[in-house]
């Protein structure tokens, strides 16, 4: 293995930890800024190993890694959506029934 794709390998692993944090911190905006450039990570480590200078097992590891990534901040960002959804919706049930109360404490005072 050469040092470049040891370096190359080495990048996509810190950058797979920091979505993971940024994952598991729900911080949706650095999740967002890590994404942006994971493509640019991976094409040094494909071309590596088109080059035979790092084996198969340990590129489809770290695909693998990714895709059970993709898979766990796609059901995160489901439930947070869900949850956002949720609340907006609480917030307009009580601002009904505000009005309401309001509508019936105006009626009681004429």
């Amino acid at each position: 293995m050469s040092n470049d794709a040891q370096k190359s390998l080495a990048r996509l692993d810190e950058r797979i930890a920091q979505l993971q944090q940024s994952l598991e911190e729900r911080d949706w905006t650095r999740l967002g800024e890590l994404n942006s450039d994971v493509r640019a990570l991976i094409d040094p480590v494909m071309d590596a190993m088109e080059q035979r200078q790092l084996s198969p097992t340990e590129v489809q590891q770290r695909l693998r890694t990714l895709e059970r990534f993709v898979e766990q901040a796609d059901a995160e960002a489901r439930q947070v959506r869900d949850e956002a959804k949720e609340a907006l919706e609480q917030v307009g049930q009580n601002r009904k029934a505000a009005s309401a109360y309001a509508k019936v404490s105006g009626r009681d005072r004429s």
